[in-house]
């Protein structure tokens, strides 16, 4: 530790942060522009000037690694002039459109001329000119505003790992541009917009939409994957205006993913926002009571065996939960939230969790990655994994598609079959897995989604355990889900009951009338086709998908924006989602749907209010209680009971396009358009 004093005040330090780490701790600001705790030192904005005894100019605080006995001010004459001469330098080629720039209010440029600026300039010469640059649908650039903070190269650099961006010549001719002034070939490429201090780089969606004054802030999670980033929502009026990302260091960090953040504009598009029931092969508009009437009507004709429940991909826990009670009071053991035939049960958690935990991939040493492509499934954990990767000593080895990542990969094979070879020791790779110290499993859900799958994560298991890598201290099996409900599904226990039936085999039932009504709670990737002649479908869900056309009785539900609710993301960590927006026209809480329909049927659900239901969901798992934390679990092994073979079929691809994975991206022209702009760079 080292001990120095900063504008008279004593701070004790490690030896290794510099004197802005210094200044921060002590509670001291000092201005910059260049500067960001996640990115490396570029000290070249010179904002954050300060004077340091027995040296003979100001020093840049970012880049100078604190000593023991320093003595540094921060406020002196000198540093006031040279934060003067730095501004005035910077504002000497700025243009003079803060009315019409977006960054206006956020702007640390306009914030630190306002503190610190001279008041007056210099300048008689012309303003430079620089034309604005191609970075896709996305990212809008305004390029005579860049100062050359290079936050955007260094951050493309070392967190996307897509270098696509970078500086063009020196001095006054220097640029920053993309490379080939294509499209950016990145998920995370919107962070770039966070991260500009000035209005050189913006949301292209958001452009002349608000002002940031005049939205409110509400503290959100993301749901178009299963990582669980920390969101924040900016709404105006009804309206989702914009997406940005809430610093959490165990989760998402600073970042989140371009569907994340710009897939809002689906949040209005194609929604439900009235009862419909079909009449003729018409939709009819319908108020609640005459559908909840027709939904009586249809559950009293039939036996409570011959109805069946299928949960989606975003639905949240407290409807899960009073969704699987309203089955039971029915009578019905058939529910199923497991769409893609995972082979996955409520009692062994932590054979279904990313045990390492999203932070802990910055300790392995060798990770192994089985029928899964994080880039597309969960960006943020793949950024872990490339920020490992730099950091060096890591090996990424693959049993899966050869789809590119942006780190160096041993690409193994594409057969499940090599996993034994590697339990056996008759594979290259298994000596590099058993020399490392701390070696992580990724399984992928393309990986158990396959007659194999149980096979698959036993002998995964089987590889942990050899190496120890399946212990308290150190827990390298990890289950990559892809949807945001999956995790809290399973903890809620929506899975077949006692002589119930799976998903695949409901719908081999509706084909031989064995099941005659089925409830689709958000449930969206299954057509009319999937199901019998005569099965009578009853959907739930707040978008006019896949799932709404198929049904012949519509429920209107909210969406994440308009209810306050718990996720699990995929380490089973449980999160909430704060009301952002009013529902849209007679849109429901989806917990008061079941709720509804509990009492039309007869069944009792004795909950008055959500308070009544977070009691119960802590009585049906422990998770529930510790909001934003992760709890222990017992470690479970695997068992099959019958001897079982690989499969000789290929792994297949999870997600096929990254900006289209569920009924909002789906909905959302801005997806569209990242989706034709990655068609045409794949041309280009």
């Amino acid at each position: 530790m080292a001990k120095l004093t900063i504008n008279d005040k004593e701070i004790e330090i490690d030896n290794n942060a510099t004197v802005m780490d210094a200044c921060k701790k002590a509670g001291i600001e000092v201005p910059h522009f260049c500067h960001h705790p996640k990115l490396s030192i570029a000290g070249n904005c010179r904002m954050c000037l300060v004077e340091i005894q027995r040296y003979p100019k100001p020093i840049a605080s970012c880049a100078q690694p604190v000593a023991e006995g320093m003595v540094v001010t921060t406020n002196s004459p000198m540093v006031e002039n040279a934060r003067k001469g730095v501004l005035e330098l910077l504002l000497l080629n700025h243009p003079l459109d803060c009315p019409v720039c977006d960054q206006g209010g956020e702007c640390d440029l306009q914030d630190l001329t306002m503190k610190h600026g001279p008041g007056t300039s210099q300048n008689i010469f012309p303003r430079r000119l620089v034309s604005e640059k191609n970075m896709g649908p996305l990212v809008g650039t305004v390029m005579t505003r860049c100062i050359h903070c290079t936050k955007c190269v260094r951050f493309m650099n070392e967190v996307a790992g897509s270098p696509e961006i970078g500086a063009f010549s020196r001095g006054e001719d220097m640029e920053i541009s993309t490379y080939l002034e294509m499209n950016l070939d990145s998920e995370l490429s919107g962070n770039i917009i966070d991260l500009c201090p000035v209005g050189a780089l913006t949301s292209l969606p958001f452009k002349f939409q608000a002002r940031s004054w005049e939205m409110e802030h509400i503290n959100s999670i993301d749901i178009s994957d299963a990582v669980g980033s920390n969101t924040r929502l900016d709404v105006r009026g009804v309206n989702v205006m914009r997406v940005l990302p809430r610093s959490n260091d165990a989760i998402n960090e600073d970042w989140i993913s371009d569907k994340a953040r710009f897939s809002y504009d689906g949040l209005k598009t194609q929604r439900l926002d009235k009862p419909f029931i079909k009449e003729n092969n018409t939709f009819q508009e319908a108020s609640w009571d005459e559908a909840l009437e027709c939904i009586q009507e249809k559950i009293s004709s039939v036996k409570g065996t011959e109805v069946a429940a299928l949960s989606g991909d975003l639905v949240d826990c407290e409807s899960t939960l009073l969704f699987k009670e309203l089955m039971n009071g029915i009578g019905s053991p058939h529910t199923d939230c497991r769409l893609n035939n995972t082979p996955f049960t409520s009692s062994h958690r932590k054979s279904y969790l990313f045990n390492t935990t999203i932070a802990g991939i910055e300790a392995a040493d060798c990770i192994l990655l089985i029928g899964t492509n994080p880039r597309t499934e969960a960006p943020l954990i793949n950024a872990r994994i490339y920020k490992r990767y730099l950091k060096g000593g890591l090996t990424v080895a693959r049993i899966g598609i050869d789809e590119k990542l942006n780190y160096p990969i041993q690409q193994l094979s594409n057969n499940a079959h090599l996993l034994q070879d590697i339990v056996n020791g008759k594979h290259e790779f298994s000596k590099t897995w058993k020399t490392a110290k701390k070696p992580m499993l990724i399984i992928g859900e393309s990986a158990l989604n396959r007659r194999d799958s149980l096979t698959i994560m036993h002998t995964a298991q089987q590889l942990c355990k050899q190496i120890n890598a399946h212990s308290e201290d150190w827990n390298g099996y990890n289950i990559l889900h892809a949807h945001a409900s999956a995790v809290g599904s399973l903890d809620v226990g929506f899975i077949p009951g006692d002589g119930g039936l799976n998903a695949t085999q409901i719908l081999d039932a509706t084909q031989k009338n064995k099941i005659k009504v089925v409830f689709l709670h958000g449930v969206d990737c299954f057509d009319r086709q999937n199901f019998g002649e005569n099965i009578f479908i009853i959907y739930i869900g707040h978008h006019g998908d896949r799932g709404a056309h198929a049904a012949d009785i519509i429920l209107p539900s909210t969406a994440y924006n308009e209810k306050t609710a718990l996720y699990v993301n995929t380490e089973g960590r449980v999160q909430q989602v704060n009301q952002a927006t009013p529902p849209v026209g007679l849109a429901k809480t989806d917990w008061k749907i079941m709720k509804l329909i509990a009492d039309k049927l007869g069944v009792t659900l004795p909950y008055n209010n959500r308070q009544d239901i977070l009691r119960k969901l802590y009585k049906v798992n422990a998770a529930f209680k510790q909001i934003g934390r992760l709890t222990k679990n017992a470690l479970q092994e695997i068992e099959l009971l019958t001897p079982e073979t690989f499969s000789n079929k290929p792994f297949e691809p999870l997600i096929k396009n990254f900006y289209m994975t569920d009924v909002i991206s789906r909905n959302s022209a801005i997806m569209a358009e990242c989706t034709n702009a990655k068609k045409d760079r794949k041309s280009a």
